[in-house]
Formats: C-alpha cells, sequence, structure tokens
C-alpha cells in the first residue's frame, strides 16, 4: 500500500494597513484551527526547509495514471493518478489558495494569496486582504472579485468538494481595495473558514470561459503560482518550468520552495513500469510502500553504487486505518457481533510474517501513535458526559483504553482465537452446519471481498483461508480500476478493502466518511454505510471545539465509537514514510511534524 503524503506549503509575513473587520478582529498573519500560530508575524522561512539552496536544475516525477485534461477542478476531467502525489508533487506549482497549511504544524494557515487575515472568536465571518504584489501569470493583479468569481464558477460547474464550497457562506463582498470578506451561516462549523482559505482553488475571472469550464482542456491556464506549462503529450507526460516572473518569488512563505527550473511528470499505466523508469533513472524520485518491495527490489547497481539512495522518515502523525470495510446495506453485517466476530478472525501475525517480512505494525485505533487516540487513555468525566448514554454500548476495555486485537501464534488458523470468533458468531444467532456457518433458518454466512490489485488480493486471500476453516465463506473478486471506481462509489459490494488516513487535525472529512447525511450520497467515502446520530453529534463536537481539551475528548469520544461499532477489520501500518531518490536530488535535514515534503527537495548539479 503505497503511503501518501498529502499537503504543500506556504506562509506569508503581515505587513502593510488593511481595512479591519468588526470591532475586535485585527489582522492576523496566520490562523490555528485550536490555539495560536507557532510562528509569529516576522519570521523569515518554514524551519523545515533550506533557505540557502540555489534554484535550478530539473527534476522527473513519474505516477500511475492518465489525465485528458489540465482543469482539474471539474467533473468531466479525467485524472486517476492518486490524489495524495498528486498534491504532494504539484501543490502550489500552478494554481494557488488564499493560504496554506504548515507541515510542521496539526492544523495552522499562514497566508498566500492572501497577506493576512480577519475573523471574529465566534468565527462568523472571515475577511482576506490580498497580496498587492500578487499577479497572475499574464501579469494582471489578482483581485476581490477573482476570489468571488471562483466560488461561484466552482459552485456552478466544479466537482466535488469544489462545488459545497458556498454552501455555508451566507455573503460573500469586497471590502476595500484588497479585502474579500465572507460571512457564514448556520451551517458552517468553525473548520470551515480554514477549509475555504486552504481548499479553494483562486482563478481569474477575466482569463476563464465559463460556458467551456465543465469541458476538459488542454490549454494551457493562466495561474498564479510558480510554475507554467512548458508542454504537454495528453494522458502522458506534462513538463513546468518555472516562472522567472513569479510575483511570490520573494516572499517568506516561498523561501526554501520551487527550488527546479523544470519539473517533468509522467504517466505510467502500472506500477512495475515506475519501477522500471526509476532505475533506469529516466525519474528521479519514487515513493515506496510496499514492504517487500523496499526490502527485495533495490540490489540493482545504481544502489549498490550510491547513485540511488533509500531514505527513511519519521513522521509524527496518527497511523490512520486500513482494512476490511463491512458494507452496513448488506443485511448479514446488520449485528455488530458478525463484525466483532469476523474483526476477531483475520491472523495479523501469519500475514504480517509470510506476506510482509515482519514489516507492519497492528493498527489498534483511528489516530494510533498520538495523544488523539483512545489507546492508553481511560474515558474521562468530560468524554463520558459527550458520549452520553452510547457510552454503555462501548466494551469496557476500549472505554478503559487498554483494548487489543488478540495476538495469535502466526498459524493462520490460532484454535483459541477461532474458538472467540465462533462464540462470538453464537451470540449473534449462528452455528456450524455440515462444516458451514449459518444462521437459524440455514442461510449461510458468506459474502464477497472485492480488491482493486495483487497486494490487496493476498491479503483477502489470507483473510478468506482463516474463515474457511470456521464454515464462512469469503468470495474474492479483483477488478480493474475503472470498475472498482464504479463499484465503490455506489456503494456496490460486501466488504472492500480501503484507507482512511489520520490527521492532528481530524475534520470535515470525517462528515464524508461516517455521518449519516453522506450514507446514501453517491462517491462519498462512507463506504461502511454508516447512519449513527451518536457519531453524528461526536463529529460535530469535534468541529466546533474551541480548545484543544474539547478537541481532544471528542476525537477520543469518536475513536471509541468507531472501535466500538466494529465496522472495519483493522489491519496494519508502517510508521515511516520510504523513500527512494537518485542522488542529484537532495532534501533539507529537518523533518516536519507530517514527514517528508517534496516541494522543498532540490537538484544538487545546480548548486
Amino acid at each position: 500500500m503505497r503511503r501518501l503524503i498529502t499537503l504543500s506549503l506556504a506562509t506569508l509575513l503581515l505587513a502593510g494597513p488593511f481595512a479591519t473587520g468588526p470591532a475586535g478582529a485585527a489582522p492576523q498573519h496566520g490562523l490555528a484551527m485550536h490555539g495560536e500560530p507557532a510562528l509569529p508575524p516576522g519570521f523569515q522561512h518554514f524551519p523545515y526547509v533550506n533557505p540557502d539552496v540555489k534554484k535550478g536544475g530539473s527534476i522527473a516525477y513519474g505516477v500511475v495514471g492518465t489525465f485528458d485534461s489540465l482543469n482539474p477542478f471539474n467533473l468531466k476531467s479525467i485524472r486517476t493518478t492518486a490524489r495524495g502525489i498528486w498534491d504532494n508533487i504539484f501543490g502550489n506549482l500552478i494554481y494557488e489558495t488564499l493560504m496554506v497549511r504548515s507541515s510542521d504544524e496539526p492544523f495552522t494557515l499562514y497566508g498566500l494569496l492572501a497577506e493576512s487575515v480577519e475573523t471574529d472568536e465566534a468565527r462568523s465571518f472571515i475577511q482576506f486582504n490580498l497580496n498587492p504584489k500578487a499577479k497572475w501569470s499574464d501579469g494582471e493583479p489578482v483581485t476581490p472579485e477573482d476570489v468571488m468569481f471562483s466560488l461561484e464558477v466552482l459552485r456552478d460547474k466544479g466537482r466535488t468538494p469544489f462545488s459545497a464550497r458556498m454552501v455555508p457562506i451566507e455573503k460573500m463582498e469586497k471590502v476595500g481595495e484588497h479585502g474579500v470578506r465572507f460571512t457564514f451561516n448556520g451551517k458552517a462549523d468553525r473548520e470551515f473558514p480554514l477549509i475555504l482559505a486552504t481548499g479553494t482553488p483562486i482563478l481569474p475571472k477575466h482569463a476563464v470561459d465559463v460556458a467551456s469550464f465543465d469541458q476538459s482542456t488542454l490549454k494551457t491556464p493562466v495561474a498564479s503560482g510558480p510554475y507554467r506549462i512548458a508542454s504537454v503529450q495528453p494522458g502522458q507526460k506534462i513538463v513546468y518550468e518555472r516562472r522567472p516572473d513569479y510575483w511570490g518569488k520573494d516572499i517568506p512563505s516561498k523561501v526554501g520552495f520551487d527550488n527546479y527550473d523544470q519539473i517533468s511528470v509522467e504517466y505510467f499505466l502500472q506500477e512495475n513500469s515506475l519501477f522500471e523508469a526509476f532505475k533506469k533513472g529516466a525519474i528521479n524520485v519514487y515513493l515506496e510502500g510496499n514492504p517487500t518491495h523496499w526490502a527485495r527490489a533495490y540490489d540493482f547497481p545504481a544502489v549498490s553504487s550510491g547513485d540511488v539512495v533509500k531514505d527513511v522518515f519519521s513522521p509524527k502523525l496518527p497511523t490512520g486505518m486500513l482494512g476490511f470495510v463491512f458494507n452496513l446495506r448488506r443485511p448479514m453485517f446488520y449485528n455488530p457481533d458478525v463484525r466483532a466476530a469476523l474483526t476477531l478472525a483475520f491472523d495479523f501475525e501469519w500475514a504480517n510474517r509470510n506476506l510482509f517480512d515482519g514489516a507492519y505494525t497492528r493498527t489498534q485505533s483511528y489516530w494510533q501513535n498520538s495523544e488523539l487516540s483512545s489507546l492508553g487513555h481511560a474515558a474521562d468525566d468530560k468524554e463520558l458526559a459527550l458520549l452520553g448514554q452510547a457510552k454503555d454500548r462501548i466494551p469496557a476495555d476500549i472505554l478503559a483504553g487498554t483494548s487489543m486485537l488478540p495476538q495469535t501464534d502466526g498459524s493462520g488458523g490460532d484454535r483459541k482465537v477461532l474458538r472467540q470468533v465462533v462464540e462470538r458468531l453464537k451470540k449473534a444467532g449462528y452455528a456450524i452446519d455440515k462444516g458451514r456457518m449459518v444462521d437459524g433458518s440455514g442461510r449461510p454466512l458468506a459474502f464477497e471481498i472485492m480488491t482493486q490489485s495483487a497486494d490487496q488480493e493476498k491479503v483477502a486471500i489470507a483473510f478468506q483461508r482463516t474463515l474457511k476453516m470456521i464454515g464462512v465463506e469469503a468470495s474474492i473478486r479483483t477488478v480493474d480500476d475503472s470498475q472498482y471506481q464504479a463499484r465503490s462509489g455506489s456503494f456496490d459490494y460486501d466488504v472492500i478493502m480501503k484507507s482512511y488516513p489520520s490527521s492532528l487535525s481530524p475534520g470535515i472529512e470525517q462528515v464524508g466518511r461516517w455521518a449519516s447525511d453522506s450514507k446514501d450520497r453517491q462517491g462519498s467515502f462512507n463506504f461502511a454505510g454508516l447512519a449513527d446520530p451518536v457519531v453524528d453529534r461526536v463529529i460535530q463536537a469535534m468541529l466546533n471545539a474551541r480548545s484543544k481539551e474539547d478537541f481532544t475528548t471528542a476525537v477520543r469520544a469518536y475513536d471509541r465509537l468507531l472501535l466500538a461499532g466494529f465496522y472495519m477489520v483493522p489491519l496494519y501500518h508502517i510508521p515511516e514514510q520510504w523513500v527512494a531518490r537518485w542522488r542529484t536530488i537532495a532534501h533539507p535535514d529537518t523533518v516536519p511534524l507530517y514527514g517528508y515534503q517534496l516541494p522543498t527537495w532540490w537538484d544538487v548539479r545546480a548548486q
């Protein structure tokens, strides 16, 4: 499983006089979800960049996927590249947002197109004061009208989530020459102003054809970012070149970024083809996520000679959750005892030893390895009050923060664990009859696991093998990318293997994953089909928490609810990030909270 790190970053100084908002709302250089920004006004650069790097040279990236448009924001564009790779590599190369996240803080924004920001304690509004220096690639200034236009055209012709940005906005208006203010309605939570600031690409009103915006296009866009498109081979390759006239090249938030004169991105149909291109030096960086591949595939001459370097990074991030997701829209998974029993049945120790050379760690929590996890933390009075009567349905060990999935003998058929599984299924009304696990009416417990790749399939086979020992019939269907996307988007599966990345600032994305209103929304990430008013309430408490203490309380309660519901079989994680690179590419020594940051790397040949 490829571990993908998202997000590119930037930050900006507070400078100059600005129109102010309501009383008490003064211009600020940054905005944190909880507390205050770590970097003060006047900071010179991010702590994880090399401020002295000399720009120049080039880098060649490779990704698996294809594209048919240079407009990634509309519904008709095809871009099958993994989104996390796209964000990490490209970030703000072409299009920019009003503010950007720091990779060294849980959720703090600093300015990019906006030089400063104003809001009140309730976050009932937010005002962005644009940098007067900000210009489009054709020399025109970036204006408040561009910001408002962007929201409107994305609402009318953009894809999700851009199309929903205006739902929580009651009013938007120009303030002075450079300010644009958004006033929110009752649908906005405390996170939404930050999502608006970092999740909305700003487009040039004077250069966008509204009539054709929803169509695929290979026309070179007018944008505000540090790069422009030099050449395109449709579906195969894009070459970017650094703009010498980029408006923001000297601002502190851009020090140490945008270091190459040229960036090429080649698209491959298969992962094997991409890796072969990397071995030959046609691709400079390879993001690795397969432990067996990491351990065994790097035996080619360039590694032996030192021309290829294998880097290991240690971010300070929660593990996230990868696992087999039960589709609760299927009657066989209505009963939580069935889900709990099947969760116990997966033999992690066998799979880790036989499939992954022992490289993985078992995942026990959605926010494992962070203070947001419920593991190691008993529910206190505040958390119990937030859970309310729902605490009675949470097992005692999960409330105590001591719950752990069983450790097997690694045989793939640990009798002691399988006995627990059978007993739990008996509680749900099942019994073994003539070698099959059946309910009281004689219906067998049978389901299909849909997989997308050979890596997923081999894990599913290991699970299937163990389940067969107790009469549970699990079939496996591996489908191609297009069928996988169609079936997962319409929830046409029994069990599916999915990854839920976690951050130190979980927020609105949790609504799309687990909230009731996403259960029946085609294309949502609510793969389990969960609709639970208690989960909805705790998500809202998390979104509206004003203090770090209240936020931590809400996330831990949320973690306990998800663990107690047994909505997926937790699998495993790697606590490290692996990247292989040709030694012509270098990176800063300092690793931020979120791990390696490709936009801060550089070509040593230019130094």
